[in-house]
């Protein structure tokens, strides 16, 4: 049983499917890792693939659409697991199951979960999500990519920023203006496209350089004349962005997850390199600042942990609390993960600051998790402004 979840009360069918996560992670993600992660102008899929046969790019789909039909929390047990092993196998896992295949499930056509949902369930069918743009990314409502009405269909032109798996995906569920340029509406002009990433017009820039994950793709992307039939188009023509920021929701929690996954892989090599390291005549897991270091990481791994997973039953229950505890979450794991590599590296001394050791590549790996899927900033903002609205609702 993965240490993390030792004491947890686990049915015995989420103690079988954490115990293959562990297993894959341990066996399959950590051994390639560092590889990954200094091959970082190429992207090998592979491990993602491997994560779709094992079922786990269908956790959250319905039995009935091929996928597993678990609860958020059972993902986010495994979700964790999978960043414990590679963090940047675990953002392309958290991107397909929460963003494109749950606007899918919640807002596509009979058709459209057919040829789409089914697929992406089984692991066939890779899904990427995009909503910033070069101006667009904290106030994401003011992007400029445009979808213009041909016939039945729709001609899109723009470009689009930070895009995972944008090269390497089959399909990327993105958001688009569908207003008049001449009559803005804002947030309610916006809508939600399928783009096949083999469509016409599709042109994904190169691989981005990047501090941490390197091992994950990101890209741009370029929309030249890219016509879509009516099919592709998710919902209502003006409601993607109301779509993007519900799915959001859920996607903050994968990000919550990847970060308390990285947090405790950091602690994991900590304290095993402490026992090992002799200084003094004596290994430096008996001095005490050491210990007072490992302890202070355990504690703050545990209640990102915990208030991760109060977050995840909130969710399941549709709480009215779900939109703030998400951000909690996300906020409170992600500025862990940064606080407990930083110390995992000083733990290793110097070796800690060498490209030899894990806990360096945890540290830049720990940082995007307080930028994407909204910044540290903006859910502090969302925090508060529900703590307002609670209390307006109490009154």
């Amino acid at each position: 049983m993965p240490r993390s979840h030792a004491g947890a009360r686990l049915t015995d069918e989420q103690r079988e499917i954490l115990i293959l996560a562990r297993r894959f992670a341990e066996q399959e993600l950590r051994p390639g890792a560092r590889l990954r992660d200094e091959s970082e102008e190429a992207f090998d899929r592979s491990p993602v693939d491997k994560l779709g046969e094992l079922g786990f790019l269908g956790m959250l789909i319905p039995e009935k659409y091929d996928g597993l039909g678990l609860d958020m929390l059972t993902y986010l047990y495994v979700l964790e697991e999978i960043a414990w092993g590679d963090p940047s196998v675990a953002v392309s896992m958290s991107v397909h199951n929460s963003l494109p295949t749950q606007t899918l499930l919640r807002y596509g056509t009979a058709e459209q979960k057919e040829r789409w949902l089914k697929p992406m369930a089984r692991g066939e069918i890779l899904g990427a999500f995009s909503l910033s743009e070069a101006d667009a990314g904290s106030d994401a409502a003011a992007i400029t990519s445009q979808a213009v009405r041909d016939g039945d269909g729709w001609l899109l032109n723009g470009a689009k920023m930070w895009v995972t798996n944008g090269a390497s995906a089959d399909v990327i569920l993105m958001m688009v203006r569908t207003d008049d340029p001449h009559d803005r509406r804002g947030s309610k002009g916006i809508g939600a496209f399928l783009v096949p990433t083999g469509a016409d017009g599709y042109i994904p820039g190169k691989k981005e350089r990047k501090m941490g994950l390197r091992g994950s793709e990101t890209v741009a992307a370029t929309l030249q004349d890219l016509y879509l039939g009516p099919e592709h188009l998710i919902g209502e023509p003006g409601q993607g962005f109301r779509y993007a920021l519900e799915a959001l929701e859920g996607g903050r929690l994968g990000i919550a997850a990847q970060a308390v996954g990285i947090a405790e892989a950091a602690l994991d090599y900590a304290r095993d390199y402490a026992e090992q390291r002799v200084q003094f005549g004596r290994s430096i897991s008996r001095l005490q600042g050491i210990q007072f270091k490992l302890a202070d990481m355990a504690t703050r791994v545990e209640a990102s942990r915990g208030l991760l997973y109060r977050a995840a039953l909130s969710y399941d229950a549709d709480e009215p609390r779900k939109r703030k505890l998400s951000s909690m979450a996300k906020l409170h794991a992600s500025e862990t993960a940064m606080w407990v590599t930083r110390q995992a590296v000083q733990v290793f001394g110097g070796y800690g600051y060498s490209r030899e050791y894990p806990v360096e590549r945890l540290f830049r790996d720990a940082k995007v998790t307080e930028i994407y899927e909204g910044t540290s900033e903006i859910h502090r903002m969302i925090i508060a402004r529900e703590l307002y609205l609670e209390r307006g609702n109490n009154q």
